[in-house]
């Protein structure tokens, strides 16, 4: 069956949308079937960084009204025919009150059972904060990404999140931590990502590096990991994306080491 992989944080602004577009290319680009479900009703933001915001026609409430069918609502990107992209909804349209977690697990069933194969990975772009959107997409997944970036603020709102996340069941958590800067860690400015660790006590599935890249490739809705030549955050976008494969996590070291 697919892996249904939620990627959330508590914390808003920390790259999640960011991870969820980089690693489900990563996938792609290893051959595997990948659905990335931007599940941020209310500011949706997946299809700017994957440069296809031009091409959402329609979402998954025009298919759960029966308005179109759920290919149509998909959106497969031209570079990795592999890659599709979902979105449940419009911006500035209203959310009906109905949409919840059986919504959304009614979608995720579905894309298992199309005709043309069923995915490999389905990754949900998980709202910031621990409100219905949270809840609503966390229920299908059984697999979860949990990005934080080395602050305290980030690192409480993590805390709740795995505690909230093991608490629907959702016992396969890894971390991701994110924005790393080496010379803030080595002048004690910033947490090491052994202390975020110590701290979360999670399986660490990567680390990403602070990089300029990553704005300017949000910025042209070009994802890092196919710059070429890569960068130090894209290569870390893919050995997060071979781990996440072989279900594998990585050792964190001090500084010096």
């Amino acid at each position: 069956p697919p892996r249904v992989v939620v990627i959330t944080s508590g914390k808003g602004g920390v790259g999640k949308t960011t991870t969820t577009a980089n690693l489900g290319m990563c996938l792609a680009r290893l051959n595997f079937k990948v659905v990335a479900i931007d599940a941020d009703v209310g500011l949706r933001n997946l299809d700017l960084l994957l440069g296809l915001e031009n091409q959402v026609k329609y979402t998954a409430m025009e298919v759960l009204n029966g308005e179109c069918r759920l290919d149509q609502a998909l959106i497969r990107d031209k570079r990795w025919t592999n890659f599709e992209l979902l979105c449940i909804n419009k911006p500035r349209y209203k959310m009906p009150l109905g949409f919840g977690g059986k919504a959304l697990t009614w979608l995720v069933d579905a894309l298992k059972k199309r005709p043309e194969g069923m995915p490999h990975f389905i990754l949900i772009d998980c709202p910031a904060g621990i409100d219905a959107g949270f809840i609503t997409a966390i229920t299908p997944a059984n697999e979860a990404i949990l990005v934080t970036t080395p602050d305290i603020t980030s690192l409480r709102d993590a805390d709740r999140v795995t505690g909230l996340l093991e608490c629907d069941g959702i016992k396969d958590i890894k971390m991701v931590v994110n924005r790393v800067r080496s010379d803030m860690i080595k002048g004690e400015d910033m947490m090491s990502v052994l202390d975020v660790q110590e701290m979360l006590g999670l399986p660490l599935l990567g680390v990403i590096p602070e990089d300029s890249e990553v704005i300017k490739s949000t910025n042209r809705g070009y994802p890092l990991v196919l710059k070429n030549p890569p960068t130090l955050a894209g290569l870390a976008l893919e050995q997060i994306a071979w781990r996440l494969v072989e279900q594998d996590s990585m050792k964190a070291v001090l500084i010096e080491e």
